[in-house]
C-alpha cells in the first residue's frame, strides 16, 4: 500500500490535533505559554543580531576573535518556576559560542534562598539533552515580557 504526501501530511496534522486536545483536556498544557515560548523565541530569531549589537554598544564590548556573542532564548524550569521565557546574551571564544542553543535558567528554592542558575546550552529544548556549554558565559538578559 502506497501513501501519498498529502495523506501521510492529513494524518500527523490529526494526531497533533489530537496529543494537543489531549493535553489541554488535561491541564498540561496552556495556550499563552506555548504564544510566549513561540512568540519570544521568534522574536529572538529575528532581532537577535540587533539585540546582540545593542548590548555590546551599551556594555562596550565589541566582538573579537576570541571574544564572540551572541542573543539565544532562556528556557525557564524548575520547581514553582514562572516558566517564563526571555532571551541571554552570551559571549565565549567563537566555536564555543556556536554551539549555544539556548540558556537554561533553572528557579529553585535552596536553603531558603530564591536562586536562579543561567547554564548555557547546546539544545533548544531544557528537558532534552541538556548539555551545558563550557566555556561560554551569560553576559546580559533581555526581559521579554508577553502578557497574555
Amino acid at each position: 500500500m502506497k501513501l501519498s504526501l498529502a495523506s501521510t501530511k492529513a494524518k500527523v496534522g490529526a494526531a497533533a490535533a489530537i496529543l494537543v486536545l489531549s493535553a489541554f483536556t488535561y491541564g498540561q498544557f496552556k495556550i499563552g505559554e506555548l504564544i510566549k515560548v513561540v512568540g519570544v523565541t521568534a522574536a529572538v530569531a529575528h532581532f537577535g543580531p540587533q539585540m546582540n549589537g545593542e548590548i555590546n554598544r551599551v556594555a562596550h564590548t565589541p566582538d573579537g576573535p576570541n571574544n564572540y556573542s551572541k542573543v539565544v532564548p532562556i528556557l525557564s524550569g524548575g520547581i514553582n518556576s514562572r516558566k517564563a521565557v526571555g532571551a541571554a546574551q552570551v559571549r565565549g571564544p567563537k566555536w564555543r559560542v556556536s554551539q549555544v542553543e539556548a540558556v537554561a535558567m533553572i528557579d529553585q528554592n535552596l536553603l531558603g534562598l530564591r536562586v536562579k542558575i543561567l547554564i548555557p546550552i547546546s539544545a533548544k529544548q531544557i528537558y532534552k539533552n541538556m548539555k551545558p556549554v563550557p566555556g561560554v558565559g551569560v553576559t546580559g538578559i533581555v526581559d521579554i515580557s508577553v502578557n497574555i
